[in-house]
């Protein structure tokens, strides 16, 4: 099969539409369950290239969980601690494959954006993994096999509906790409630049040791770049992205949002959170969204009178900004890393405040060695890459 019909484009009114490979050959995908959409194959092919790209840098399985053609997580298969399996919802399930460990975090880091999600797996998905995906909102997955027990499992999310894709993980596109808008036609080398440790070795401040961890989560970091609309920029820790701003044109906006994302990360592990009383029974989207705003600004309203009888069993104390910073101190080991160079230091101010130790970026700004004093300011280690990664 070379074509796929689907039912409509970006939107409903956007008719025809199709998937196909123009050189006539075999699409190298095959719907084993439901009907994807136009969205569903953009998310579903840039999760594979994300998370192939992440298994060949680590060595460790990979999963995305994709909305709107960016990720909203990106993960490596490193085990969960006790902490993480409680904030990600996996804790009544035992012990988890690799596999599930990085979907786990994939999903569980930004949950609130990764609700509706398509998920991108680095291997055959296991019945670990399908038991995780089978509880969540989302779209569908893309995976190189199923195990079959764990397709059976698939096959029965959404009545029978879920939109489940094998890829043939051989399957390498053309050196060239090209894509119509307004009519014409835009024509590109594919990105095909390889991100490893070799990115790695320029470093340019005054701190030139960057551990083996954190190497690993910049490489997370830059990975998880190369297929997020840009600008953007990625904090990650502990093998997975924490926090990620994506299509912002301000490359300090982009901090700020994904700095936001890594605090909230961050306060969910605090224990005046994790002890919150929900009331029995409660969705696990109606706890995440209050959970949100307990941290959030919107605090004092979810504590509101009438609202909180609805959410909780009893009233749970202000978290106030003093408590909150209290905590965001704790966090260090931070990584950050830069789709483009930063042309302020002011985005440096930002990361810190995120336990930002680490960073990853181009390099080739006017300031850069103001950027470079911010850095050695605070004890931090940079590297210049020397590579843009813009995804458009």
């Amino acid at each position: 099969m070379n074509e796929l019909e689907l039912k409509y484009g970006c939107n409903p009114n956007q008719k025809p539409s199709r998937i196909f490979m123009k050189d006539g050959s075999e699409l190298p995908i095959r719907v084993l369950c439901g009907k994807p959409g136009y969205i569903n194959f953009l998310d579903a092919c840039n999760g594979w290239q994300l998370v192939r790209e992440l298994k060949e840098a680590t060595g460790l399985p990979a999963a995305a969980s994709f909305k709107h053609v960016s990720p909203a997580g990106a993960a490596v298969g490193l085990p969960l601690s006790d902490t993480l399996a409680r904030i990600y919802w996996v804790d009544d399930l035992g012990e988890l494959s690799p596999l599930a460990c990085a979907y786990a975090r994939a999903r569980g880091a930004d949950r609130m954006s990764s609700f509706g999600d398509f998920i991108s797996l680095s291997d055959v998905c296991d019945v670990s993994t399908a038991k995780i995906i089978k509880r969540e909102v989302s779209d569908g997955v893309l995976a190189p096999g199923y195990e079959p027990e764990a397709l059976e499992i698939l096959k029965t999310k959404k009545n029978g509906a879920y939109n489940v894709i094998e890829i043939d993980p051989s399957y390498m596109p053309a050196p060239v790409e090209t894509k119509d808008v307004f009519g014409i036609t835009f024509e590109q080398g594919r990105n095909h630049l390889k991100i490893d440790e070799s990115c790695l070795s320029n470093i340019v401040t005054k701190n030139k040791e960057i551990p083996e961890s954190a190497r690993i989560d910049l490489l997370i970091s830059l990975i998880t770049l190369k297929y997020t609309q840009s600008n953007s920029v990625c904090y990650a820790k502990d093998g997975q992205a924490i926090g990620i701003g994506a299509g912002q044109q301000s490359r300090v906006h982009c901090t700020r949002l994904a700095g936001q994302k890594a605090d909230n990360w961050m306060l969910r592990q605090c224990p005046k959170v994790l002890e919150l009383p929900f009331v029995d029974h409660i969705r696990r989207a109606d706890r995440d969204n209050a959970i949100d705003n307990y941290i959030g600004e919107a605090c004092q309203d979810v504590l509101a009178e009438g609202a909180w009888q609805r959410i909780f069993k009893e009233k749970p104390e202000l978290f106030t900004a003093e408590e909150k910073r209290a905590w965001l101190d704790r966090m260090e080991g931070t990584v950050l890393g830069s789709d483009a160079f930063f042309p302020f230091s002011d985005n440096i101010e930002r990361a810190r405040k995120s336990g930002v130790k680490y960073i990853a970026q181009p390099g080739g700004s006017v300031r850069d060695e103001d950027v470079i004093a911010c850095c050695d300011h605070y004890g931090m280690a940079m590297a210049f890459t020397g590579i843009r990664l813009f995804h458009h």
